[in-house]
């Protein structure tokens, strides 16, 4: 990234649902996260920067750097411009530096991949798929100029959860417009902290000139009420502590604490057909199919049967925002073996019992609204930002106790015709702290990221199995993370 002549003075105070990955990030996992297209061609680096330049003028949020306060973690305007480079560093490499002033995103080129990298902090799946989709399509626009314009179409986006007909809640470019993805509008507090929920969201400005609203954005990262219900009165469920011992996936970390990641790819149709047969929704059969990856690979999971995982909602589905920034909730689930069915398709169905009823907008909303009201106890608006930090990483801690994996699928993206034919698979996935898979389907592709802390991929060849066992053909490719894995891919 480039340094301009200086940074303007427009700030505005980072939500809390972003301040629990700077509370949350370590060697191992930096909350960073990747989305990348694959062209039809190697990709030209010269057209790709001006694709960039066009689109990051739209994307006022991605000029933010990241400043720190007395209370709180600020976005702040800057004059810094990206430059795009090549991949050269290992996926998910940290981006944030806390003493440096730099963009909390890059852009890069390998072959024919056009790849993002965002701090979690700054945006969530489906704002950088925006980003991203954008991009894309503006360097398509310029690499085929013979081509009808493709800027009016840019209300490509995904169907998150296509599974459950989820639709991307981004609103299009009307004729000639171009939208522009400010900042300041803070979609948790907009719906959750005042009697909104009829009203379209408030435009949204660029940068403020001044503080942001008093009004705290949602911290919500977990999904249960009582976990909001019982901080001022008991302490002990501030960690939210499982209430069965939970199966955790222990392992050898890589050596440099770089991020092991294996890519899946398969037709789609084949594993929808697997998950309706199933009558599963697809991210629950598919968790179930993780679920049994993991048991199979562990041999015996002893006294902790229990394996759970988290998925994250996009609430823009419920809750109409353009904002690109951080606007989800995330839901567990959990199994028990030995405690009735214990096949794929059992699992899944039970897991779709306990997820339904909880992404409902009535239960988000009362959820959310609770963990609002949280952040307004004065007690907690004038602890100091370290102190703060130091309360939401023991939150975190107690939330990945009772966690086994995490599930998160983007759904099927949609590009302008004009695009999408010149786009193969696409795929995404995320620095992790444990186990997680990150799913993703383009042009009849389905792309399953497994990411990993450590280095063993027992799991994640049983998962393989499960699916060729089903007649799915699955294509594997694995990035490198040991000394001997470097030293084979030197020669």
């Amino acid at each position: 990234m480039t340094r301009g002549d200086g940074t303007r003075r427009n700030w505005v105070r980072l939500d809390n649902a972003s301040n629990i990955f700077l509370a949350a990030r370590s060697d191992s996992d930096p909350k960073v996260f990747r989305i990348s297209a694959e062209m039809d061609h190697d990709v030209d680096p010269v057209l790709l920067q001006q694709a960039l330049d066009a689109t990051y003028d739209r994307y006022p949020l991605y000029h933010a750097v990241l400043r720190r306060g007395v209370f709180w973690y600020y976005l702040q305007d800057s004059d810094l411009r990206p430059r795009v480079t090549g991949d050269r560093q290992h996926t998910c490499a940290p981006i944030y530096q806390a003493d440096r002033r730099n963009l909390l995103f890059r852009v890069m080129h390998h072959r024919q991949r056009i790849i993002l990298e965002i701090f979690h902090a700054l945006s969530d799946g489906t704002g950088a798929l925006w980003f991203l989709t954008d991009l894309v399509t503006a360097y398509v626009s310029l690499r085929h100029p013979e081509q009808p314009s493709t800027q009016g179409e840019s209300g490509a986006g995904s169907d998150a959860h296509a599974d459950r007909g989820q639709l991307d809640a981004r609103t299009p470019a009307g004729e000639g417009a171009e939208p522009t993805h400010g900042l300041v509008a803070d979609s948790f507090a907009h719906y959750f902290r005042r009697r909104r929920r009829h009203e379209a969201p408030a435009s949204e400005p660029d940068f403020s000139t001044g503080p942001g609203p008093a009004a705290p954005g949602s911290g919500v990262v977990g999904g249960r009420a009582r976990f909001a219900r019982g901080i001022p009165r008991r302490i002990g469920r501030f960690f939210h502590l499982p209430e069965r011992k939970v199966y955790r996936v222990r392992g050898t970390r890589t050596p440099d604490n770089r991020t092991r990641a294996v890519e899946l790819t398969m037709p789609a149709h084949d594993v929808l057909n697997l998950a309706r047969a199933a009558e599963v929704p697809l991210t629950m059969f598919l968790t179930a199919l993780f679920f049994e990856s993991i048991r199979a690979s562990a041999g015996d999971l002893g006294k902790a049967r229990t394996l759970s995982a988290s998925a994250p909602v996009n609430l823009r589905q419920f809750f109409p925002s353009t904002s690109p920034r951080n606007f989800f909730a995330t839901v567990r689930v959990d199994h028990t073996y030995g405690e009735g069915a214990d096949d794929v398709g059992s699992i899944g169905r039970q897991l779709d019992a306990q997820f339904s009823p909880k992404v409902s907008p009535e239960a988000l909303e009362k959820t959310l609204r609770q963990f609002i009201r949280l952040e307004g106890l004065f007690v907690l608006r004038v602890i100091p930002r370290p102190l703060k930090d130091v309360i939401l990483r023991l939150v975190n801690w107690g939330n990945n106790r009772g966690l086994s994996i995490a599930v998160s699928n983007l759904g099927r993206v949609s590009l302008p015709d004009s695009v999408d034919e010149h786009v193969g698979r696409m795929s995404f996935h995320v620095s992790a702290a444990r186990p997680q898979i990150c799913v993703m389907s383009h042009a009849g592709v389905l792309t399953i990221s497994f990411t990993s802390p450590c280095v063993e991929t027992d799991h994640i060849k049983e998962f393989a199995r499960l699916l060729t066992d089903r007649g799915v053909a699955v294509t594997v490719a694995a990035a490198r993370v040991t000394e001997e894995e470097l030293a084979e891919a030197a020669l």
